[in-house]
Order: structure tokens, then C-alpha cells, then sequence
């Protein structure tokens, strides 16, 4: 195999008619350079093999299809960095936003060893955004920025897609897990930079095709976060996630407890309120699931969840039947809370014994579930 100096990564889904320019700026901004271009497409049903055959005639292109794509953008991105014979990894988008002229300048503190990671950057001085951006956007912008911020840093613009970094720092990290389209992001924290720098670049307006950018990408983006702080905080962010969940499941309990309050028949309330706040329960066990799917080491996860479950029900009915019995008056809020309290009680030490949760992972993911 030829080596190369550089590998530019370029995620794609039916952006053929953006290919030949990116291809001929890249080739005047690196002449003389040795460097390859890897088209990762995920299946486009546009022209994009047919156009990548003939530009591959000029170029030195190299298509490569995900006939079953996973992960999204960053699961393509990662099979192109894997795949990539570069010594200098760079990953950019097709659609003309980032700009190829701007690669000697991406590459060069990679060169000089001044930094690990090099971020083509909208915010820094000297960077743009070409057109203008709805108030939604620009919220949404910086809320992503804010909430990256325990592992990004001080970084302007760590949602970046147009990015840089050695073959030897890729080679560096572990359990990558690319979830949606901010791999960059992932890959600052699996690789442990210290050294991040940014360079100022005009983000420009879409030439040809529509934006990947949907609300689906925002869900699969708090995902991902969710990912970075198990990885970035492995004791903290599972007592962190119990007590939110925990606190949301008591007012939806209470809330329920409240609506169906009858003082002949509190055991059956107290069910039907715990019950409620379960059901909740589980819509973050599944999102636990969905985002660590490829690392849980328990073959069947929902059976010793709702055996769980099922253990906290028993607690509870048995609490709320020994209050009934002891307490000739009580407000309905401290009734709730204590029989709530002893069925987490239970739920916290049966999932700190069975690992339900980071400490439970493997820590690469199963051979078969690697992207292809």
C-alpha cells in the first residue's frame, strides 16, 4: 500500500454535484503535496460512485461505500480515519462550507508539533459564517458549545466538522463510540488532546444539496453527549443521572399520587404513583441502551431492569402498607416521599450490584458490531 502524507476524509450523502469542485480546490491547495482523498457515502442515490469513477482519473480519490451505514456521520468518518493511510488525518465536509484553501493552514501546527488537534473554526478572530443564521440557530449553536464545554474546554467551535489531527493520536484512543455528526467533539475526548488550536475560517453557504442538520441529529447529539460524560466522568455522571431521574420520578409520582389520593386505598395509589415514575425510569433506560448498545455486557439488559423494577413495587406496596398502619395522620407529600425513598433505596443498590450502568460497560465494543 502507497503511504501518504495526508488523508482527507470526506463524509458523504448525495453530495455528487459538490465532488469535482472540492476535488479541484484540494488539489490546487495541497499541488505538490502527497495526499489522498477518501469519499465515505453512505449510500446515496444520487450519481455519486459514477462521478467519484471519473474524478478518480485526475485525482487521487478513493470511494468507499457503507452499503449498511451506522452511527450516522461519525460512524463514517471513523471508517474512513481507520481505513486512511495518511500520516495526517484532516476530516471536512463536501458541500463547499469548509474551505479546501484552507488545509496548508489546518496541517501546518500538526507539522510543527505545536499542537494534537487542529479545528478549522468559525468563532475565533478572523473567522465567519457566511449568510445569516435564524435566532434558533444561533441559540441552538451556543447551547451545544455550553453543554460540550466539560470537555472541550475553552474551545470556540468544538462542533466543528472540519478538523485535523496525527494518525498516531487517532491510534491513540479508546472506546470510540461515533453517535450523529459531531466526531470531532468525539474524538477530542477519546483521544485525550491537550493541545487544541483553532484556526479562523469562513464558513460558507451550501452550494449544491439540503443540510443533514435535523431535529433527529439534536436528539442523537444529547445522546452523544451523554456518552462523552460516562466516558469523561465515570463516577460522577451515573450519581448525577440517578439523582436527576430520581428527581423527576418523584414529582411525576407525586403528581400521580396526588390525582388518585384515596385514604381507603393507599397501597393501590402508592403502586400506581411508583408505577408512573418507572415508566419514566424507563425511557432513560432505554436511552442508556440505544447509546451504549455495542458495550453492555448483559446479553438481555431489560430483564434485570424490570426485575428491578419489580423488587422496588414489592418495597414500595410493603412501605406503604406498614405507614398505613403506623401513621394515624400524614400529609400525603410525606407519605409519598418516604415510601418513594425505599423503593430507590432498593433500586440504587440492586443496579450498583448488577453494573446497570457505566461501570457495566466493556470497554471496546464487540467485534461484530464495528462499523462496516
Amino acid at each position: 500500500m502507497t503511504a501518504f502524507e495526508i488523508s482527507i476524509i470526506v463524509p458523504t450523502l448525495n453530495e455528487a454535484a459538490n465532488l469535482p469542485a472540492l476535488c479541484e480546490r484540494v488539489g490546487r491547495a495541497l499541488v505538490g503535496r502527497s495526499y489522498e482523498i477518501r469519499i465515505v457515502d453512505d449510500n446515496s442515490k444520487d450519481n455519486t460512485p459514477q462521478v467519484c469513477a471519473e474524478l478518480a482519473k485526475t485525482y487521487p480519490l478513493i470511494l468507499m461505500t457503507r452499503t449498511q451505514p451506522k452511527n450516522g456521520l461519525g460512524g463514517a468518518v471513523l471508517f474512513g480515519l481507520q481505513a486512511a493511510l495518511g500520516e495526517i488525518l484532516v476530516v471536512m465536509d463536501a458541500d463547499l462550507q469548509h474551505p479546501p484553501e484552507k488545509l496548508p493552514e489546518l496541517i501546518a501546527p500538526l507539522e510543527k508539533n505545536e499542537a494534537d488537534f487542529v479545528i478549522g473554526s468559525r468563532y475565533v478572530a478572523g473567522g465567519t459564517t457566511e449568510g445569516k443564521w435564524g435566532i434558533f440557530r444561533q441559540i441552538n449553536s451556543k447551547v451545544a458549545t455550553l453543554l460540550a464545554r466539560p470537555f472541550a474546554g475553552r474551545t470556540q467551535d468544538p462542533m466543528s466538522g472540519f478538523f485535523a489531527l496525527k494518525k498516531s493520536t487517532l491510534q491513540s484512543a479508546t472506546h470510540i463510540t461515533p453517535l450523529g455528526y459531531k466526531i470531532g467533539l468525539e474524538l477530542m475526548c477519546k483521544c485525550r488532546v491537550k493541545q487544541v488550536k483553532e484556526i479562523p475560517i469562513d464558513f460558507a453557504a451550501r452550494q449544491h444539496g439540503e443540510s443533514k442538520l435535523s431535529l433527529k441529529e439534536q436528539f442523537r447529539y444529547l445522546e452523544h453527549l451523554s456518552r462523552l460524560y460516562d466516558f469523561t466522568y465515570p463516577r460522577l455522571s451515573p450519581i448525577s443521572k440517578f439523582l436527576l431521574v430520581s428527581l423527576f420520578g418523584w414529582f411525576v409520582g407525586l403528581g400521580t399520587f396526588g390525582a388518585y389520593f384515596d385514604a381507603d386505598h393507599l397501597i393501590r395509589t402508592a403502586i400506581l404513583a411508583y408505577s408512573c415514575a418507572l415508566a419514566l425510569t424507563m425511557l432513560f433506560h432505554v436511552r442508556y441502551i440505544r447509546t451504549q448498545r455495542d458495550f453492555i455486557l448483559e446479553s438481555r439488559p431489560w430483564l434485570s431492569f424490570f426485575g428491578v423494577a419489580a423488587a422496588e413495587l414489592i418495597v414500595v406496596s410493603l412501605t406503604a402498607w406498614w405507614l398505613s398502619r403506623r401513621l394515624h395522620y400524614f400529609h400525603p407529600v410525606e407519605f409519598w416521599t418516604i415510601a418513594y425513598g425505599m423503593g430507590l433505596a432498593v433500586r440504587y443498590v440492586l443496579r450498583k450490584e448488577l453494573l446497570q450502568d457505566v461501570r457495566g460497560l466493556r470497554k471496546e465494543p464487540r467485534p461484530m458490531e464495528m462499523n462496516r
